[in-house]
C-alpha cells in the first residue's frame, strides 16, 4: 500500500487540525522546520523536510529534502557521541515506524472477503484505512517534534551535521548497524549499567542535582504507570465504537424500519472513534513522549555522575603522585581537565534541567487544555444525542390517546 497525505495532522468534525505532542516552545522564526509532505511504502517512509531560515549558515533562505527514518537516527546518534553535548538534554530519537498492526488486519480482511457482503467490506475497508492512517499521522508528527527540538535549542540548531541533514539534497548514505556494531552497543548498556553501580556511591557535591534525580526517578515511574492506564483508557473507547460497529451491522442487514436506529448508532460509534483519537492524541501520546525524554534528562544526569567520579578519581590520583613525587605534573593536568569538564556539565546541566521543567509544564498545560475543550464538545454531542433519542422513545411511547406507539421506528 502506498498513501500519501499533505500534513501531519488528524482532521476534528469541524475540519480543523488537531495536533498531537506539543514540545516546542521556542517562537524564533530564524529556524523553522516542518514535514509537510510523507509517503509511506511497504517497508519504509519518505519524510518531506521542509526549512525556512535567515540564518546565514544556510545556503537558502527555504528548501525541502527528501529523508528516511535511519537518517533521523543517524542524526541523533551523531548528536549523542558529541562530547561537547553531554552536558544536554538531548531530544530522544523518534521510534521506528511500526504498521503491522493495520497491515495484518487489512490482509485478514482480504482473506475474508468472500465471506462478507460489499456494504460490509467496504465499511470494514475504510475503517482500516483510517486506523492506518493515523498510525502513519502520529508516525510524522513524532520525527518532526524531534526536529523542532534540535531547532528551538541555541545549541544544537548550529550543529554541522544537524545542518547537513536538513540542507544536503542528495542521499545521505546512512546504512543500517551490522551485528557487530548492534553488540556493540549493547555490551556499552551493559557497561553503562556496570558504571552505575560503581557510581551509585559516588557522594553528590550539589543539592540541586540530588534533588532532581529523586525527582526524576519518581517521575519517571508516574509517568508510565499514567502512559499505561491512558493507553488502556483509549483502548476502552476504541472497544465500545467496535461494539457500535457490530450493532450497525447487525442493524442493518434487519428490516428497514430500523433505519433510524442504525443511523443512530452509526453516529455513536464514530464519537466514540473520535474520542479514542483525541486522547491518544493530545495525551496518549504525551505521555509517551515524556517518558522518552525524561529519560534522556536522567541520561545527563547519568553522565554528570561519571565526570563527578572521574574528578574524584583524578583527585585520589593526584594525591598518590604527589606521595610517590612521580608524574605529578600528568596528574595535575589529568585532575584540571577532570574538573573543567564536570564544572561545565553541572553549569549546562542546572540550565537544562530548569528549562526542561518549563517545556514540560507548558507542553501538559497545553495538552490537557485542549483535550479538556474536545472531551466538552464531544460531551454537547452526547447530550444532544439523548435528548434525541429520549424524545423519540417517549413519542413512540405514548402514541395516540396514550396508548403504546409503534416501536419499530426506535
Amino acid at each position: 500500500m502506498i498513501l500519501n497525505f499533505p500534513s501531519c495532522c488528524v482532521l476534528d468534525s469541524d475540519d480543523q487540525p488537531v495536533r498531537s505532542v506539543s514540545v516546542d516552545l521556542n517562537n524564533d522564526a530564524s529556524l523553522v522546520i516542518d514535514i509537510p509532505d510523507a509517503l509511506c511504502e511497504r517497508d519504509k517512509v519518505k519524510f518531506t523536510v521542509h526549512t525556512k531560515t535567515t540564518l546565514s549558515s544556510f545556503q537558502k533562505p527555504e528548501f525541502s529534502v527528501p529523508r528516511q527514518h535511519e537518517e533521523f537516527i543517524w542524526l541523533h546518534d551523531t548528536i549523542v557521541e558529541t562530547e561537547e553535548y553531554a552536558g544536554l538534554i538531548i531530544p530522544p530519537a523518534p521510534p521506528k515506524p511500526d504498521f503491522e498492526g493495520p497491515r495484518e488486519k487489512m490482509h485478514k480482511l482480504g482473506e475474508g472477503e468472500s465471506s462478507m457482503t460489499k456494504e460490509e467490506y467496504a465499511k470494514m475497508k475504510q475503517e482500516l484505512e483510517a486506523e492506518y492512517l493515523a498510525v502513519f499521522k502520529k508516525t510524522v508528527q513524532v520525527h518532526e517534534v524531534f526536529l523542532q527540538r534540535l531547532s528551538s535549542h541555541p545549541i544544537f540548531r548550529k550543529d554541522r551535521n544537524f545542518q547537513i541533514f536538513l540542507e544536503y539534497d542528495q542521499d545521505l548514505s546512512v546504512r543500517r548497524k551490522n551485528a557487530k556494531e548492534m553488540f556493540g552497543g549493547f555490551f556499552k548498556n551493559m557497561v553503562k549499567s556496570a558504571d552505575e553501580v560503581l557510581i551509585s556511591g559516588v557522594k553528590e557535591v550539589d543539592e540541586f542535582f540530588e534533588q532532581e534525580k529523586t525527582f526524576l526517578l519518581d517521575y519517571s515511574s508516574k509517568i508510565k504507570d499514567a502512559s499505561a492506564k491512558a493507553e488502556k483508557m483509549t483502548r476502552s473507547h476504541k472497544n465500545v465504537a467496535d461494539d457500535y460497529n457490530h450493532i450497525s451491522g447487525a442493524l442493518n442487514s434487519t428490516a428497514a424500519d430500523n433505519n433510524t436506529a442504525f443511523k443512530n448508532v452509526c453516529v455513536l460509534q464514530k464519537l466514540e472513534d473520535r474520542v479514542a483519537s483525541d486522547q491518544e492524541l493530545k495525551l496518549t501520546e504525551l505521555l509517551r513522549y515524556y517518558t522518552r525524554d525524561i529519560q534522556a534528562a536522567k541520561d545527563l544526569l547519568y553522565r554528570r555522575a561519571r565526570a563527578l567520579a572521574d574528578n574524584e578519581n583524578s583527585n585520589k590520583a593526584l594525591d598518590k603522585a604527589r606521595l610517590k613525587g612521580k608524574d605529578i605534573a600528568q596528574a595535575e593536568e589529568n585532575q584540571k581537565q577532570c574538573l573543567q569538564k564536570f564544572d561545565k556539565l553541572s553549569e549546562s546541566g542546572k540550565k537544562e534541567l530548569t528549562s526542561f521543567k518549563a517545556r514540560r509544564v507548558v507542553a501538559f498545560r497545553k495538552n490537557l487544555i485542549e483535550m479538556t475543550e474536545l472531551e466538552i464538545k464531544h460531551a454537547k454531542v452526547r447530550r444532544l444525542k439523548c435528548c434525541v433519542y429520549h424524545y423519540m422513545f417517549t413519542r413512540q411511547c405514548s402514541g395516540s390517546h396514550g396508548k403504546p406507539g409503534n416501536m419499530r421506528e426506535f
